[in-house]
């Protein structure tokens, strides 16, 4: 087995992002690119209405070249449609790319990564290592210039990032600019230099998620999920302790060690604490008659920043589904049911290198789900750490089984708030497919905030119920519940499961099955939801991403 210190430097070769350094100038007006002396400048056009101050004034600086390009329709109206034009008189640069915006503001969040994608794309080819990056135009970003550079590093991050796998000859690294610099005014330069550095944290989170959740289900068993988590001690205030399976037996973790029995791996309870220095409490809001369970909700989250928030991630490192054996098409893909688990880790990783003053715990129970002579089984009744006892209906609905006792090992920590993460059910997939995560949660304000944190970075979600209907679903006549609600509302009976262990603290749920990896030929891990996560936390600091004022109307 490695050492934490072999793991880290294993870490820190595997993140491939290669853009090595991004900057904000500041120009005093958008037509100061026209004299810096990058590689390149991207710039985007409109193909209707009225230019922005940037693209006027590289016109002006070139003479009306830009214009005539335009007028003559060198560059097609469809948005992500390039121009890269070489030596212009008046430029700088050897290089402007010129980006169609498609029809103008507001631009949606689609439109903006087909747009991303397709300059990166264009400047790779071009092997290209510094470029002057005014993609968009300050103002018709509907949540503000900041923002906009946030996201761009987030994608930028992302597009850079690759896996090399196991070849014995990987492919040569496609060229990458090592430095992109966003041309911005005086006004949001200040504001965008914050969103660089959260852009920056919250990719790198998400390499962490995504190197973990790509390894090679031979390679991230428990254990080496264990040694990737003690690496993160590296990182300031942060701590890191390994339950054995031994250490687990006298808790009485009855739910995790079910799971692992069939399994010659054996199971690994992980706890990351990062130590940040908490915030002065906001003033608590008090519940008032009539208000029921919303205001409760209030009451126990605003002004609770002092205690820690508790992710929770499934860490399943291969799912088999044990003795009620899953389907052999696709099993593969089953090496990406840890990902909740990557998730969780990647989000303490940003946390801590934002030095973010709020205490997190990641808990991570990790063991691998197998057929074998001592797998558990159809019928079985386990003992969870909490004392409930569970009927097993179907060792593929084995997850929650991690998670419950995860859910209680939290309450010692007297928790703000739990979140617990998880690709749970292939009924949140069937239902929301692979564009928002479900969320569940009995704490409004809580679902709110995650929600909110959702619609800030891009990585959405979807609230379902928990009607006491769906619990009644999980009734068992031998035991104080079953682990599967039947065939229906899968997604629903599975986080009312879990409910039933998220007693004395704010819960919420999210079920990544569909957004936390792809399969097929672009099979892969993607990071999510690793920038909610690190949202919501910077909202628990008081210093959410907050939407600047909309300007939408304006192109400058």
């Amino acid at each position: 087995m490695s050492n934490s210190k072999d793991v880290a430097q294993e870490a820190a070769k595997s993140s491939r992002a290669s853009i090595s350094e991004f900057s904000v100038k500041r120009f005093v007006s958008p037509g100061g690119i026209a004299r810096e002396g990058a590689d390149c400048l991207v710039v985007g056009v409109f193909s209707d209405g009225p230019q922005s101050e940037a693209v006027r004034a590289l016109d002006r600086a070139t003479r009306g070249v830009i214009g005539r390009h335009l007028a003559r329709g060198d560059l097609p109206a469809e948005p992500g449609a390039t121009l890269m034009l070489h030596n212009l008189m008046g430029i700088s640069a050897p290089r402007a790319l010129l980006v169609s915006l498609g029809a103008g503001a507001p631009l949606s969040e689609r439109l903006l990564g087909t747009v991303v994608t397709a300059a990166w794309k264009c400047v790779c080819r071009a092997s290209i290592t510094q470029v002057v990056w005014a993609l968009v135009p300050t103002g018709v970003w509907p949540a503000g210039d900041a923002d906009i550079v946030r996201r761009t590093v987030i994608a930028l991050r992302s597009l850079a990032y690759r896996f090399d796998g196991y070849a014995c000859i990987s492919p040569p690294a496609p060229p990458a600019p090592a430095r992109i610099i966003f041309a911005l005014t005086d006004g949001v330069a200040a504001a965008a230099i914050d969103a660089v550095r959260e852009g920056v944290a919250i990719a790198d989170g998400m390499a962490l998620a995504r190197d973990l959740g790509n390894a090679a289900a031979n390679v991230c068993t428990p254990a080496y999920l264990a040694d990737r988590a003690k690496a993160l001690r590296l990182l300031p205030n942060v701590d890191v302790q390994i339950l054995s399976h031994s250490e687990m037996a006298r808790l009485g973790m009855g739910g995790i060690l079910a799971v692992a029995r069939g399994s010659s791996q054996l199971p690994k309870f992980i706890v990351v604490h990062y130590r940040g220095k908490p915030i002065s409490p906001p003033t608590r809001k008090r519940k008032r008659a009539g208000d029921g369970d919303a205001a409760t909700a209030a009451d126990d989250i605003v002004g609770e920043s002092t205690r820690p928030v508790v992710l929770i991630g499934k860490g399943v490192t291969f799912d088999s589904g044990g003795i009620s054996l899953k389907p052999g098409e696709a099993m593969d893909e089953m090496k990406f049911d840890m990902c909740g688990a990557a998730a969780v880790l990647g989000a303490l990783h940003s946390a801590a290198t934002l030095a973010l003053p709020i205490d997190v715990i990641a808990l991570v129970p990790a063991a691998e789900n197998m057929p074998s002579g001592t797998a558990y089984k159809p019928g079985d009744v386990v003992t969870t750490l909490s004392g409930k006892t569970v009927e097993v209906l179907n060792t593929d609905a084995e997850g929650r089984l991690l998670l419950c006792d995860a859910l209680t090992y939290a309450e010692r920590f007297q928790p703000s708030a739990v979140v617990d993460v998880a690709t749970l059910t292939g009924a949140c997939v069937m239902t929301l497919g692979h564009h928002r995560s479900g969320l569940f949660s009995s704490n409004d304000v809580l679902a709110q905030a995650l929600e909110k944190a959702g619609d800030a970075t891009g990585d959405v979600v979807w609230r379902l119920p928990l009607d006491a209907p769906y619990d009644e679903m999980l009734k068992s006549s031998v035991a104080d519940m079953t682990n599967l609600g039947g065939r229906l509302a899968g997604a629903i009976t599975a986080a009312c499961f879990l409910g039933r262990f998220a007693t004395g603290f704010p819960w919420a749920h999210l079920d990544v099955a569909g957004t936390a990896s792809k399969g097929g030929p672009e099979k892969g891990a993607t990071g999510r939801p690793v920038p909610l996560l690190v949202a919501f936390l910077l909202s628990r600091c008081g210093d959410s991403l907050t939407p600047e004022p909309d300007r939408r109307s304006r192109r400058r």
